[in-house]
């Protein structure tokens, strides 16, 4: 293509990101809570050529779940140990001056898993020095993915539903009701954490209620200690006590960041943004 200026577009679920970039900077971000299941049927193509038009006809990279089976094309994935170049030969052109990245699946003892977006910011961390070529990395949100690079590739990953299972037992489950404090890195929260050490999570849960009951735990204090040993359970299982690379927002790396570190862990956060910039601004060298 040979173009220096592209608009790389973080396409999920429930939101988009778009970044204009000309020769490796941003020049221009919009964010909107267009996600592919917000598009209609057969109206990805338009919602494409209206974003270009807002970004002066800029050739386009898309990443995230337009490449799924429930968005634009299905991208397919590449196999772990997954690299930018791997990526980039296995890009989707659904029209013309339009990419697609493909996801990166990973299967392991049996066991399968997939992700779509995140590949771009992990592997861009590491292009853009925030992490190093050998590295554990951490993604937490709505499905946390725990991410271990080896030799500057994608070698290894898990997705753990913690933020969705949080926002189940809150809206559906009987402790729900007890879920209506703020949720913050203090007390409550880290005597989730050493909870979730037990082992024994489904009892600890269900312990959320009896607490509030018998005056063993202010009810304020509640979602406070279910994000912990939600977030303790997911860290302990993975985290291990060494270096952790996270990529999050504020709050939720405050959190994960103090679970880790409770754990004996050392957590390092990472600029998410400049992360998926950085990826996308390689891969877009690639391509050009």
């Amino acid at each position: 293509m040979g173009q220096q200026t592209f608009i790389a577009v973080d396409w999920g679920t429930t939101n988009r990101r778009a970044y204009r970039i000309e020769n490796g900077v941003v020049v221009e971000t919009e964010r909107d809570s267009l996600g592919v299941t917000a598009v209609p049927s057969g109206g990805f193509e338009a919602e494409v050529i209206r974003l270009r038009d807002r970004h002066g006809g800029a050739p386009v990279l898309l990443a995230g779940m337009v490449g799924s089976n429930r968005g634009w094309v299905d991208a397919g994935y590449v196999p772990t140990p997954a690299t930018l170049d791997s990526l980039a030969a296995a890009v989707v052109k659904p029209m013309e001056d339009v990419l697609i990245i493909p996801g990166v699946r990973h299967v392991a003892e049996g066991r399968g898993d997939v992700m779509r977006g995140e590949e771009v910011q992990l592997l861009g961390a590491l292009a853009a020095g925030l992490a190093p070529a050998d590295a554990l990395l951490c993604q937490p949100g709505t499905h946390c993915k725990w991410a271990w690079m080896e030799d500057g590739a994608l070698s290894a990953f898990v997705t753990a539903m913690t933020g969705e299972m949080f926002a189940l037992l809150k809206n559906h489950a009987l402790i729900g009701q007890e879920m209506t404090g703020e949720v913050t890195p203090g007390d409550a929260f880290v005597e989730g954490v050493r909870e979730a050490a037990r082992g024994d999570l489904l009892a600890s849960l269900f312990g959320v209620r009896p607490a509030s009951l018998l005056g063993l735990r202010d009810r304020a204090d509640a979602a406070a200690f279910v994000s912990g040993l939600l977030i303790g359970t997911d860290c302990a299982a993975h985290a291990g006590t060494g270096e952790v690379h996270l990529l999050a927002d504020p709050a939720l790396g405050a959190l994960y960041g103090r679970a880790i570190t409770e754990l004996g862990g050392t957590p390092l956060p990472v600029d998410s943004h400049a992360a998926f910039v950085a990826g996308a601004t390689r891969l877009w060298e690639y391509l050009s």
